[in-house]
This record gives C-alpha cells, structure tokens and sequence, in this order.
C-alpha cells in the first residue's frame, strides 16, 4: 500500500511504474547496453515489487526466449550475499532457449559480462501447487526425480558491485542468462548432500569449492523456500520444471577460449566452453 501510495504521488499509477521498469529492463538487454540501475522513478521500492516487474519483464521476454521451464534461487549462500552486499535469497525464471547440456559451447559474444555459478539443479516430476504450501525440505523432496550438477550462467552487464542495490538485481530476473545441466542422477536419496563437495576449475585451475550444505543449510531448503515464495504470489512450481538451488562457488566471470567444469561429490560433473 506504501509503494502504491508513493507511486500515484509520483504521478504514475503501480501498474504503470511496474511496466515502464519491465520495458526499460527488456530494452537494456535487447540493445546491450552496460548496466545501469532503474532510474528511481521506477525503481522498486519491495521485494513485492521487485517480483512485480521481473514478472512483467517476463512476459516481454517470452516471445524471444520461450516459456519458463524453471527458477534459479540466488543468493542462498553467505559467500554470495556477501558478494552482493543483500542478505536474503531471490528467485529468477529459467526460460526455454537458455537451457544448455554438458558439454556445452557457449558464445561469449551472446553475453555482455558472462558469469558462471556452481550448482545442485532438480527436475521435478510432480507439482508444488500453492496451495500445498507451507513447504519444508521433506514435503519438497517428494517432489524431486533427479539431481544434476550445474551451472548457472549470469550476466551482471558489467554492474558495479560496490554500488549495487539488489531489489534492481532481482527486478531484472535476477541476472539470469541460462543454465548447463550435467547427466540426471536418479538414485540421490542416499547421497549427503550437506556433505558432499564440489570444486570448480578453470582452464585446469582451481577456482573455488564448496559443499552443497552451503546452500541454506541443504539444498532442499533453496526449493522449500522458493516452493514458499511464489506461493506468496500465488505461483506454483510444476511437474517438470527445473530449479538451480544456489552457487557453492562466488561467480567467475569467463573470458572467451575459457574451459571450465564443476564436479561435486556423487553426482558428477558439468562442463562448458567458451567460444
């Protein structure tokens, strides 16, 4: 009610600022631009709002980039919201034509500042409706098929970091730019996955590590608490989707002729070229 009362003083209505905010977002991307922050007109004043335009950025990007098929969770460990300065986790749509398989070859010049993150990805083979919710890790596990190391891919546009005020992050699909999914692990209800450990290389170098017990406490939580967060929204995750649960790795931006690749303990490895 606050952001709709400030937004009608400023002349537009919230439904207004909320679209010239999604359209400024889809322009930025589609010209290339560096990025730049929301101006404050329509800069979103709540995390509500930030879901607002992302959800209205969207519906822009379909038509290029297909249906959403899944959702990334940001943020969920303490090495990335410290990179960010923002302490609470964010979620983004995973559209159709940014899904890659291991061993993919990515172009650096689709991107404008490519990062990659380290993850644990699900595949769900059931619905998450919002009416089920409150969701914990043990009803979302029921939800899970398999698991897959991933990466996530991001583009930051080049932000400067030292300056960065997330609910625009957030705003703006959380910076996802698509995902690389290694071969499915089907039999994972045995696997620790608070212990199991990964480590990511970069042309043959060691580039961070960390454990899947990083992410939350358990990468199951990053999908109970984004089972939770768009069923505040009154959004559901479906049979099929697929969700990145989180980076154990701060982002590595890649350069082109980079070769980089991501193992974690019993559930193998995820790998990728740029090109």
């Amino acid at each position: 009610i606050a952001a709709e009362t400030a937004a009608m003083e400023d002349g537009m209505t919230s439904e207004e600022r909320v679209w010239q905010a999604a359209r400024f977002l889809n322009e930025a991307h589609r010209e290339r631009t560096p990025y730049q922050p929301l101006p404050d007109e329509m800069s979103p004043r709540d995390i509500s709002e930030a879901y607002d335009i992302q959800e209205a950025f969207h519906e822009l990007l379909k038509p290029e980039r297909g249906a959403i098929v899944g959702y990334k969770v940001a943020l969920t460990t303490t090495v990335m919201q410290q990179m960010v300065g923002f302490g609470h986790p964010a979620s983004g749509a995973i559209f159709t034509s940014g899904v890659n398989h291991s061993p993919a070859a990515i172009k650096a010049s689709d991107y404008v500042h490519l990062g990659a993150e380290c993850e644990i990805a699900m595949l769900l083979d059931q619905d998450l409706p919002a009416s089920g919710a409150p969701y914990d890790q043990e009803s979302v596990a029921k939800a899970v098929a398999v698991l897959m190391p991933a990466f996530e891919l991001v583009d930051d546009r080049g932000a400067d970091y030292s300056d960065l005020f997330f609910l625009g992050v957030a705003a703006d699909n959380s910076w996802n730019a698509g995902i690389v999914l290694g071969e499915p692990v089907a039999d994972w209800h045995g696997i620790d996955l608070v212990a199991a450990s990964g480590a990511m290389t970069i042309n043959g170098q060691p580039a961070g590590e960390g454990k899947g017990g990083d992410v939350l406490g358990h990468p199951l939580e990053a999908l109970a608490w984004l089972a939770n967060t768009l069923a505040d929204r009154g959004r559901s995750l479906q049979k099929d989707m697929i969700v990145m649960t989180g980076s154990i790795v701060s982002t590595k931006f890649l350069n082109q002729g980079d070769e980089v690749s991501f193992a974690i303990d019993t559930l193998g490895d995820v790998r990728l070229t740029v090109s």
